[in-house]
C-alpha cells in the first residue's frame, strides 16, 4: 500500500525533478551529520590543563639577546683598550679582540678560559716583569681584582715600563734617561718633564704608576 502511494506521488514528477529532490535530500543528511559532529565534545589535552603553551606558541616567543659588556684589556698586547663584548665571551676572547699579546707576552698565568664580566680589566704581562711587580690575582683571570700593583718610575726596568698604556721602547728609555740625570721623580707629575709624555698621556698613566 505505501509503495504503491509512493509511486503515485513520484510519477508526477519529471526525471530531473527527481534527481533534485535526491540531491537536496543528500546536502539535508549531510549537513545534519556535519552538525552533530561539531556538537561532539572535543578532548582536552594536557598543555592545555596545565596552562603550558604549545610548541607553536613556544617557537613564536623571542630568546633574549646576549647582555653587552665592558672590558678592558691591557699591558702586553698589540692594541690595548676597552672593547665590547656580549654575556659568555671568555678572556682569550678580550685577548685576541685587543691583536693577541706580543713577543714574549706571558699568557701561562692568566686563566683564557675564564668568563669575562662586565667593568673587568685583563692585564697581560711580559714574561718576567709580572713576577717582578707582585703578579696578578692567583688563579685568577689576569684582571685587576681589588688594588692593582703599581709600576715605581723610579725602580722599573725599561720592560716593566713598556706594560704602560703608551708606552714604547724610546719613550721607556727616556723615563729611565730622565731619572738618571735629574734623580728619582719626586711625583708623577714630573712625568711631564719627559719628552714625549702630555696631559692626555699623563691621564692615561697617572692610575697606573707610583714613585
Amino acid at each position: 500500500m505505501i509503495g504503491d502511494w509512493i509511486q503515485e506521488r513520484l510519477g508526477g514528477f519529471s526525471r530531473r525533478e527527481l534527481v533534485g529532490l535526491v540531491a537536496l535530500a543528500l546536502l539535508v543528511v549531510t549537513g545534519a551529520v556535519f552538525w552533530y559532529v561539531r556538537s561532539l565534545p572535543k578532548p582536552v589535552t594536557i598543555n592545555a590543563l596545565a596552562g603550558g603553551a604549545g610548541p607553536a606558541a613556544a617557537a613564536a616567543s623571542p630568546s633574549p639577546s646576549p647582555a653587552l659588556i665592558v672590558v678592558d684589556v691591557a699591558g702586553w698586547v698589540r692594541h690595548p683598550g676597552v672593547y665590547e663584548f656580549t654575556q659568555g665571551d671568555r678572556v682569550i676572547d678580550a685577548i685576541r679582540r685587543a691583536g693577541g699579546g706580543k713577543p714574549r707576552a706571558d699568557l701561562t698565568s692568566i686563566n683564557l678560559a675564564a668568563l669575562l664580566t662586565d667593568g673587568e680589566q685583563i692585564v697581560v704581562w711580559r714574561k718576567g716583569a709580572g713576577a717582578a711587580l707582585g703578579g696578578g690575582v692567583p688563579g685568577g683571570s689576569g684582571s685587576i681584582q681589588g688594588v692593582e700593583a703599581l709600576v715605581n718610575l723610579n725602580t722599573a726596568t725599561l720592560d716593566q715600563l713598556e706594560t704602560l698604556p703608551g708606552i714604547g721602547p724610546a719613550l721607556g728609555q727616556r723615563i729611565i734617561d730622565y731619572r738618571e740625570q735629574h734623580g728619582p721623580f719626586r711625583s708623577v707629575d714630573d712625568l711631564l718633564n719627559v719628552s714625549g709624555i702630555g696631559e692626555k698621556r699623563l691621564a692615561d698613566l697617572r692610575p697606573k704608576v707610583t714613585v
